[in-house]
């Protein structure tokens, strides 16, 4: 059964809120609330996704069961909400699977 998240990333899916994978996130401009990237990516992927949280401002949440299996996507590593509330109600809903980003 889905959690929450997933559940909320697929509204993000149905309303094209959401850009997949690095290519398509590093060609938004603006309107990023959100990112997620994978407990599994590479080490150049979260340096390329601390890259984009610092150029659009917004909070960096770390997957820990797998990203391709929430967005159904295969291979995709990062993600960008671009919707607000969305963005707000999967951040209230971290829990063990999904957690904020710190810089240590």
């Amino acid at each position: 059964m889905a959690g929450k998240i997933e559940s909320y990333l697929g509204f993000c899916l149905r309303a094209r809120k959401i850009a997949l994978g690095s290519g398509s996130v590093d060609m938004l401009k603006k309107g990023v609330k959100l990112l997620i990237v994978c407990s599994t990516a590479s080490e150049n992927t979260f340096k390329l996704a601390i890259k984009f949280k610092n150029r659009f401002s917004c909070p960096l949440m770390v997957c820990n069961v797998g990203l391709e299996n929430a967005v159904h996507k295969q291979g995709c590593k990062i993600a960008a909400v671009r919707d607000g509330e969305l963005a707000r109600a999967i951040i209230s809903n971290a829990d063990g699977d999904y957690e904020l980003y710190t810089e240590r």
